[in-house]
């Protein structure tokens, strides 16, 4: 782990559309759990600004009702990922930016990337369980501005000024992060995160970023 004296930067990374391509950890969960059908639009609608994430979390969490831990973290390992990010990762390390997940994906998708990949740390809303199982309702709303000054209280605790900081996204939930960082990079964004971002990236891996990433190192 990188200590705040060594740290010259932070990147943060979002999940769905972004490391999860073309869909979102939550619909690929749902598909198992059964309500995948009205998730997905649901998400639609939230892309399209009709409905907000408080009332997808909840509809999602219903979805979950039953559903054991365990097999939650079983399903994650057939979530379907870009290539390269464990190499991303392992280059922000090298050159002491901090690999951070800023994502509204619930946080046991968080935590698993998380310790999958190395990431420092993640954010995320949260579900209720009682032992071991998910309730089926939401335990901690977190929406798109919660993101942003999660991300901004996580840089200010390594000592960095927002400017030092990248944010990696694809849609709507990461336009206020884009907004308060110095570098923000659409990686197979939609066309209002590509209008908001410093610079756009397309492709199947997450290494294509790393160019764009390097003006925070002083080399780009």
């Amino acid at each position: 782990m990188l200590t705040d004296d060594h740290v010259i930067g932070a990147v943060f990374f979002d999940v769905d559309g972004t490391l999860v391509p073309g869909t979102s950890s939550s619909v690929h969960l749902a598909g198992s759990l059964g309500h995948r059908a009205e998730l997905a639009a649901a998400e639609d609608a939230y892309a399209a600004g009709t409905v907000d994430n408080r009332q997808v979390s909840e509809l999602d969490a219903a979805g979950w009702t039953g559903a054991t831990e365990a097999r939650v973290r079983g399903l994650l390992d057939d979530l379907p990922l870009v290539t390269g990010i464990a190499e991303t990762v392992a280059w922000c390390r090298d050159r002491r930016l901090v690999p951070v997940l800023a994502t509204l994906a619930w946080s046991p998708v968080g935590g698993y990337l998380a310790e999958r990949f190395g990431f420092q740390a993640f954010s995320g809303p949260t579900l209720e369980t009682v032992g071991g199982r998910y309730t089926g309702r939401v335990a901690t709303h977190f929406d798109e501005y919660d993101k942003r000054d999660v991300a901004l209280a996580q840089a200010r605790a390594l000592g960095l000024d927002p400017r030092r900081c990248a944010a990696v996204g694809d849609s709507r939930s990461d336009l206020p992060l884009f907004a308060s960082v110095g570098l923000s990079v659409a990686f197979n964004a939609s066309p209002g995160a590509r209008s908001a971002a410093s610079a756009t990236v397309d492709g199947g891996d997450l290494r294509g970023v790393l160019p764009v990433l390097e003006r925070l190192t002083g080399a780009g």
